[in-house]
Protein backbone atom coordinates (compact mmCIF):
# COMPACT_ATOMS: atom_id res chain seq x y z
CA UNK A 1 0.00 0.00 0.00
CA UNK A 2 1.05 3.07 -0.64
CA UNK A 3 1.47 5.22 2.17
CA UNK A 4 3.51 2.48 4.11
CA UNK A 5 5.99 2.18 0.84
CA UNK A 6 4.42 -1.47 0.14
CA UNK A 7 4.83 -0.65 -3.67
CA UNK A 8 8.24 -0.39 -3.55
CA UNK A 9 10.62 -3.33 -4.11
CA UNK A 10 13.52 -2.15 -2.62
CA UNK A 11 11.54 -1.27 0.99
CA UNK A 12 10.24 -4.29 0.93
CA UNK A 13 13.60 -5.87 0.28
CA UNK A 14 15.77 -3.66 2.76
CA UNK A 15 13.36 -4.15 5.38
CA UNK A 16 13.53 -8.40 4.67
CA UNK A 17 16.87 -7.65 5.02
CA UNK A 18 16.67 -5.67 8.24
CA UNK A 19 14.51 -8.74 9.88
CA UNK A 20 16.79 -11.08 8.90
CA UNK A 21 19.83 -9.30 10.36
CA UNK A 22 17.99 -8.71 13.78
CA UNK A 23 16.72 -12.23 13.62
CA UNK A 24 20.10 -13.52 13.06
CA UNK A 25 21.75 -11.52 15.41
CA UNK A 26 19.26 -12.21 17.92
CA UNK A 27 19.47 -16.00 17.33
CA UNK A 28 23.53 -15.82 17.55
CA UNK A 29 23.37 -14.23 20.79
CA UNK A 30 20.98 -16.49 22.34
CA UNK A 31 23.25 -19.97 20.74
CA UNK A 32 25.93 -18.53 22.64
CA UNK A 33 24.30 -18.23 26.03
CA UNK A 34 23.45 -22.12 25.52
CA UNK A 35 26.86 -23.14 23.60
CA UNK A 36 27.68 -23.37 20.02
CA UNK A 37 28.45 -27.42 20.97
CA UNK A 38 25.11 -28.11 22.44
CA UNK A 39 23.45 -26.09 19.60
CA UNK A 40 25.58 -28.39 17.47
CA UNK A 41 25.10 -31.64 19.06
CA UNK A 42 21.23 -31.11 19.00
CA UNK A 43 21.47 -30.71 15.16
CA UNK A 44 22.75 -34.09 14.71
CA UNK A 45 19.14 -35.76 16.31
CA UNK A 46 16.67 -33.74 14.46
CA UNK A 47 13.59 -35.75 14.02
CA UNK A 48 12.11 -34.50 10.89
CA UNK A 49 8.74 -36.15 10.82
CA UNK A 50 7.27 -33.18 13.22
CA UNK A 51 8.34 -30.85 10.86
CA UNK A 52 5.06 -31.16 8.37
CA UNK A 53 3.40 -30.92 11.80
CA UNK A 54 4.72 -28.18 12.82
CA UNK A 55 3.51 -26.64 9.55
CA UNK A 56 0.33 -28.23 9.59
CA UNK A 57 -0.77 -26.48 12.96
CA UNK A 58 0.52 -23.41 11.50
CA UNK A 59 -1.72 -23.55 8.76
CA UNK A 60 -4.53 -24.16 11.13
CA UNK A 61 -3.07 -20.38 12.91
CA UNK A 62 -3.56 -18.57 9.88
CA UNK A 63 -6.84 -20.00 9.12
CA UNK A 64 -8.46 -19.14 12.56
CA UNK A 65 -6.59 -15.58 12.52
CA UNK A 66 -8.02 -14.85 9.09
CA UNK A 67 -11.77 -15.93 10.40
CA UNK A 68 -11.12 -13.68 13.27
CA UNK A 69 -9.78 -11.04 11.21
CA UNK A 70 -12.87 -11.28 8.66
CA UNK A 71 -15.21 -11.54 11.84
CA UNK A 72 -14.47 -8.20 13.52
CA UNK A 73 -13.59 -6.02 10.38
CA UNK A 74 -16.73 -6.44 9.21
CA UNK A 75 -18.85 -6.74 12.30
CA UNK A 76 -21.59 -3.91 12.97
CA UNK A 77 -21.37 -1.57 9.85
CA UNK A 78 -17.95 -2.53 8.91
CA UNK A 79 -16.70 -2.49 5.41
CA UNK A 80 -16.84 -5.66 2.78
CA UNK A 81 -13.98 -7.58 3.09
CA UNK A 82 -13.99 -9.94 0.59
CA UNK A 83 -12.14 -13.68 2.23
CA UNK A 84 -8.88 -13.29 -0.07
CA UNK A 85 -8.01 -9.54 0.78
CA UNK A 86 -8.99 -10.67 4.78
CA UNK A 87 -6.05 -13.80 3.72
CA UNK A 88 -3.88 -11.00 2.00
CA UNK A 89 -4.03 -8.72 4.65
CA UNK A 90 -3.05 -11.18 7.38
CA UNK A 91 -0.06 -12.83 5.70
CA UNK A 92 1.44 -9.12 5.10
CA UNK A 93 0.76 -8.04 8.23
CA UNK A 94 2.23 -10.80 10.25
CA UNK A 95 5.41 -10.87 8.04
CA UNK A 96 8.41 -8.32 7.79
CA UNK A 97 6.93 -5.81 5.27
CA UNK A 98 6.24 -2.81 7.85
CA UNK A 99 8.60 -1.31 10.16
CA UNK A 100 5.97 -0.13 12.54
CA UNK A 101 4.10 -3.40 12.70
CA UNK A 102 1.11 -5.14 10.96
CA UNK A 103 -1.20 -3.67 12.78
CA UNK A 104 -0.16 -0.54 11.13
CA UNK A 105 -0.83 -2.03 7.79
CA UNK A 106 -4.18 -3.35 8.78
CA UNK A 107 -5.27 0.52 9.77
CA UNK A 108 -4.00 1.99 7.09
CA UNK A 109 -5.70 -1.25 4.76
CA UNK A 110 -9.16 -0.65 6.72
CA UNK A 111 -9.55 3.20 5.80
CA UNK A 112 -8.97 2.40 2.14
CA UNK A 113 -11.96 0.12 2.35
CA UNK A 114 -14.26 3.36 3.50
CA UNK A 115 -13.80 3.25 7.67
CA UNK A 116 -13.01 6.47 9.23
CA UNK A 117 -8.95 6.51 10.78
CA UNK A 118 -10.93 6.24 13.82
CA UNK A 119 -13.37 3.52 12.96
CA UNK A 120 -10.42 1.35 11.92
CA UNK A 121 -7.52 1.85 14.61
CA UNK A 122 -10.76 0.94 16.76
CA UNK A 123 -11.26 -2.09 14.71
CA UNK A 124 -7.48 -2.67 14.66
CA UNK A 125 -7.59 -2.29 18.34
CA UNK A 126 -10.33 -4.36 19.09
CA UNK A 127 -8.30 -7.27 17.15
CA UNK A 128 -5.76 -6.85 19.60
CA UNK A 129 -8.20 -7.03 22.32
CA UNK A 130 -9.44 -10.42 20.78
CA UNK A 131 -6.42 -11.60 20.80
CA UNK A 132 -6.39 -11.02 24.68
CA UNK A 133 -9.45 -11.83 25.82
CA UNK A 134 -8.74 -15.14 24.56
CA UNK A 135 -5.42 -15.47 25.42
CA UNK A 136 -5.04 -13.97 28.66
CA UNK A 137 -7.73 -15.97 30.56
CA UNK A 138 -5.88 -19.12 29.26
CA UNK A 139 -2.59 -18.30 30.38
CA UNK A 140 -3.61 -17.49 34.11
CA UNK A 141 -5.68 -20.27 34.70
CA UNK A 142 -2.47 -21.93 33.41
CA UNK A 143 0.11 -20.02 35.68
CA UNK A 144 -2.24 -21.11 38.28
CA UNK A 145 -1.71 -24.67 37.84
CA UNK A 146 1.95 -24.54 37.60
CA UNK A 147 2.53 -22.10 40.48
CA UNK A 148 1.84 -25.57 42.45
CA UNK A 149 4.44 -27.24 40.47
CA UNK A 150 8.18 -27.61 41.32
CA UNK A 151 10.98 -25.69 38.94
CA UNK A 152 8.28 -22.93 38.03
CA UNK A 153 9.43 -19.29 39.46
CA UNK A 154 6.64 -17.37 41.12
CA UNK A 155 8.11 -14.39 39.57
CA UNK A 156 6.75 -16.57 35.89
CA UNK A 157 3.73 -17.11 37.17
CA UNK A 158 2.38 -14.11 39.51
CA UNK A 159 2.66 -11.82 36.98
CA UNK A 160 -0.24 -13.54 35.24
CA UNK A 161 -2.15 -14.75 37.92
CA UNK A 162 -2.03 -10.68 39.59
CA UNK A 163 -2.25 -9.03 36.10
CA UNK A 164 -4.48 -10.59 34.49
CA UNK A 165 -7.83 -10.07 37.16
CA UNK A 166 -6.41 -6.80 37.86
CA UNK A 167 -6.21 -5.62 34.25
CA UNK A 168 -9.53 -7.35 33.10
CA UNK A 169 -11.07 -5.27 36.24
CA UNK A 170 -9.58 -2.21 35.14
CA UNK A 171 -10.19 -2.32 31.57
CA UNK A 172 -14.30 -2.95 32.62
CA UNK A 173 -14.32 -0.19 35.17
CA UNK A 174 -13.07 2.59 32.55
CA UNK A 175 -15.38 1.58 29.63
CA UNK A 176 -17.77 3.40 30.48
CA UNK A 177 -15.87 6.50 30.56
CA UNK A 178 -13.94 6.13 27.05
CA UNK A 179 -16.21 9.02 25.22
CA UNK A 180 -14.17 11.19 28.19
CA UNK A 181 -10.45 10.41 27.00
CA UNK A 182 -11.84 11.91 23.20
CA UNK A 183 -11.22 15.26 23.95
CA UNK A 184 -7.42 14.97 25.84
CA UNK A 185 -4.97 17.07 24.80
CA UNK A 186 -1.92 13.74 25.36
CA UNK A 187 -1.68 11.40 22.64
CA UNK A 188 -1.35 8.44 25.46
CA UNK A 189 -4.70 9.31 26.40
CA UNK A 190 -6.48 9.33 23.23
CA UNK A 191 -4.99 5.89 22.48
CA UNK A 192 -6.63 4.82 26.28
CA UNK A 193 -9.93 6.44 24.45
CA UNK A 194 -9.32 3.90 21.52
CA UNK A 195 -8.60 0.98 23.14
CA UNK A 196 -11.30 0.96 25.62
CA UNK A 197 -13.38 1.64 22.19
CA UNK A 198 -12.04 -1.45 20.64
CA UNK A 199 -13.02 -3.61 23.79
CA UNK A 200 -16.54 -2.30 23.76
CA UNK A 201 -16.73 -3.72 20.41
CA UNK A 202 -15.41 -7.09 21.50
CA UNK A 203 -17.80 -7.04 24.33
CA UNK A 204 -20.83 -5.88 21.72
CA UNK A 205 -19.78 -9.29 19.29
CA UNK A 206 -19.77 -11.68 22.45
CA UNK A 207 -23.14 -10.75 23.12
CA UNK A 208 -23.99 -11.55 19.43
CA UNK A 209 -22.28 -15.19 19.38
CA UNK A 210 -25.07 -16.24 16.57
CA UNK A 211 -23.28 -13.13 14.50
CA UNK A 212 -19.74 -12.89 15.86
CA UNK A 213 -19.22 -16.44 16.96
CA UNK A 214 -17.11 -17.52 14.47
CA UNK A 215 -14.46 -14.37 15.29
CA UNK A 216 -14.34 -16.07 18.68
CA UNK A 217 -13.74 -19.39 17.50
CA UNK A 218 -10.82 -18.00 14.72
CA UNK A 219 -9.04 -16.31 17.47
CA UNK A 220 -9.19 -19.31 19.54
CA UNK A 221 -8.28 -21.60 16.79
CA UNK A 222 -4.99 -19.27 16.38
CA UNK A 223 -3.76 -19.76 19.57
CA UNK A 224 -3.96 -23.67 19.61
CA UNK A 225 -2.28 -23.73 16.01
CA UNK A 226 0.33 -21.57 16.81
CA UNK A 227 1.49 -22.96 20.24
CA UNK A 228 1.04 -26.26 18.67
CA UNK A 229 3.28 -25.39 16.04
CA UNK A 230 5.96 -24.40 19.17
CA UNK A 231 5.17 -27.72 20.39
CA UNK A 232 6.34 -29.45 17.41
CA UNK A 233 9.48 -27.73 17.21
CA UNK A 234 10.19 -28.88 20.29
CA UNK A 235 9.46 -32.29 19.64
CA UNK A 236 11.91 -31.36 16.08
CA UNK A 237 15.06 -30.79 18.41
CA UNK A 238 13.89 -34.06 20.78
CA UNK A 239 13.47 -31.28 23.43
CA UNK A 240 10.93 -33.15 25.92
CA UNK A 241 7.98 -30.43 26.18
CA UNK A 242 7.51 -29.25 29.52
CA UNK A 243 3.77 -30.10 30.57
CA UNK A 244 1.13 -28.66 29.34
CA UNK A 245 0.20 -25.22 32.29
CA UNK A 246 4.12 -24.86 31.80
CA UNK A 247 4.35 -24.51 28.18
CA UNK A 248 1.10 -22.32 28.37
CA UNK A 249 2.92 -19.83 30.30
CA UNK A 250 6.20 -20.05 28.84
CA UNK A 251 4.79 -19.14 25.47
CA UNK A 252 2.75 -16.57 26.86
CA UNK A 253 5.55 -14.89 28.00
CA UNK A 254 7.75 -14.71 25.00
CA UNK A 255 4.63 -13.74 23.58
CA UNK A 256 3.91 -10.35 25.58
CA UNK A 257 3.68 -8.64 22.69
CA UNK A 258 2.05 -10.39 19.80
CA UNK A 259 4.29 -10.68 16.81
CA UNK A 260 1.56 -8.47 15.39
CA UNK A 261 2.02 -5.94 17.38
CA UNK A 262 6.18 -5.71 17.12
CA UNK A 263 7.77 -4.34 14.31
CA UNK A 264 8.78 -6.35 11.43
CA UNK A 265 7.11 -9.60 12.46
CA UNK A 266 8.69 -9.60 15.72
CA UNK A 267 12.23 -10.22 13.85
CA UNK A 268 14.97 -10.06 16.90
CA UNK A 269 12.26 -9.82 19.67
CA UNK A 270 10.77 -13.25 19.04
CA UNK A 271 13.88 -15.16 19.00
CA UNK A 272 15.34 -13.57 21.96
CA UNK A 273 12.29 -14.11 24.65
CA UNK A 274 10.76 -17.04 23.87
CA UNK A 275 13.88 -19.19 24.40
CA UNK A 276 14.63 -17.79 27.31
CA UNK A 277 11.13 -17.74 28.74
CA UNK A 278 11.09 -21.52 27.78
CA UNK A 279 13.93 -21.95 29.44
CA UNK A 280 12.49 -20.45 32.66
CA UNK A 281 9.69 -23.45 32.37
CA UNK A 282 12.73 -25.81 32.28
CA UNK A 283 13.23 -26.63 28.94
CA UNK A 284 17.00 -26.69 28.05
CA UNK A 285 18.10 -23.19 26.26
CA UNK A 286 19.94 -25.46 23.57
CA UNK A 287 16.55 -27.08 21.92
CA UNK A 288 14.67 -23.99 22.66
CA UNK A 289 17.00 -21.96 20.75
CA UNK A 290 16.64 -24.75 17.62
CA UNK A 291 12.80 -25.05 18.56
CA UNK A 292 12.04 -21.37 18.41
CA UNK A 293 14.49 -21.14 15.27
CA UNK A 294 12.12 -24.01 13.68
CA UNK A 295 8.84 -22.45 14.36
CA UNK A 296 10.15 -19.38 13.40
CA UNK A 297 10.65 -20.46 9.94
CA UNK A 298 7.74 -21.92 9.76
CA UNK A 299 5.17 -18.95 11.16
CA UNK A 300 7.48 -16.00 10.32
CA UNK A 301 9.52 -16.59 6.89
CA UNK A 302 7.54 -19.04 4.80
CA UNK A 303 3.89 -17.10 5.01
CA UNK A 304 6.84 -14.48 2.70
CA UNK A 305 5.45 -16.11 -0.05
CA UNK A 306 1.95 -15.98 0.22
CA UNK A 307 2.19 -12.31 1.27
CA UNK A 308 4.27 -11.20 -1.44
CA UNK A 309 1.29 -13.30 -3.63
CA UNK A 310 -0.70 -10.44 -2.08
CA UNK A 311 0.20 -7.19 -2.16
CA UNK A 312 -1.19 -6.71 -5.45
CA UNK A 313 -4.46 -7.35 -4.14
CA UNK A 314 -4.36 -5.14 -1.34
CA UNK A 315 -3.59 -2.20 -3.47
CA UNK A 316 -6.98 -3.18 -5.09
CA UNK A 317 -9.44 -2.58 -1.75
CA UNK A 318 -11.93 -0.87 -2.20
CA UNK A 319 -14.73 1.20 -0.34
CA UNK A 320 -17.18 -0.60 0.22
CA UNK A 321 -19.30 -0.79 2.82
CA UNK A 322 -21.95 -3.36 4.57
CA UNK A 323 -25.03 -3.24 6.91
CA UNK A 324 -25.05 -6.85 7.26
CA UNK A 325 -24.78 -8.54 10.74
CA UNK A 326 -25.48 -4.50 12.33
CA UNK A 327 -26.04 -5.07 16.04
Amino acid sequence: MKDLGLHRPQTLAGLVVLAGVLALGATVGVSSIAGFDAIAHRLLHVHWFWLPVAFGAQVVAYVGYIAAYKGVATAEEGPELKLPHAAALVATGFGVFVLAGGFALDEAALTRTGLTRREARERVLGLATLEYVVLAPVAAAAAGVAFFQDGVSPGLTLPWLIGVPVGGILALSLIRYRGSFDGARRRAFRAIGHALAGLALILRMATRPDLYGVAFLGIALYWVGDIGCLWAALNLVFAQPPPLAELLVGYATGYALTRRTLPLGGAGVVETLLPLSLGWVGIALAPAVLAVVGYRVINLWLPLIPAVAGLPMLQRLGHRRTRAGVA
